[in-house]
């Protein structure tokens, strides 16, 4: 992580081999298939944190944003104590690219915005 404020821009682990224990419970977990169809819905599911990240009132996930390289698909807004922060959502790519950067920012009421991201091809 950079030497800097948790809520000075995005947090990001420095290696994702060897996290700290803050970076392994902020950082999202991308499940999603690695090649999908154009125009065929596929399900993402998000996942904050490799362990599991504490939702109590006083620290929690506020939300988890989705986007496709700069366009934005979806929030998912979350409620401390009666949520998990893990979700699944549908989404659907068209044609018009080979491959696209899937790109997930969850929101931590505590430690700021934590964002991953993965590759998937677009078959045709």
């Amino acid at each position: 992580m950079v030497d800097k404020g948790l809520f000075c821009g995005m947090n990001k682990p420095k290696d994702l081999a060897k996290m700290n224990d803050m970076e392994r419970e902020h950082h999202p977990v991308i499940e999603c298939p690695d090649v999908i169809q154009p125009e065929e819905p596929f399900h993402v599911t998000i996942r904050i944190g490799g362990t599991v990240h504490p939702m109590d009132v006083a620290h929690h996930i506020q939300w988890v944003d989705i986007y496709f390289g700069q366009n934005f698909n979806a929030r998912i807004q979350l409620t401390p104590v009666f949520t998990r922060p893990e979700v699944t959502v549908t989404l659907v790519k068209g044609k018009k690219h080979g491959t696209s950067t899937l790109r997930v920012i969850g929101r931590c009421n505590v430690h700021g915005q934590w964002e991953a991201t993965k590759e998937i091809a677009i078959g045709g």
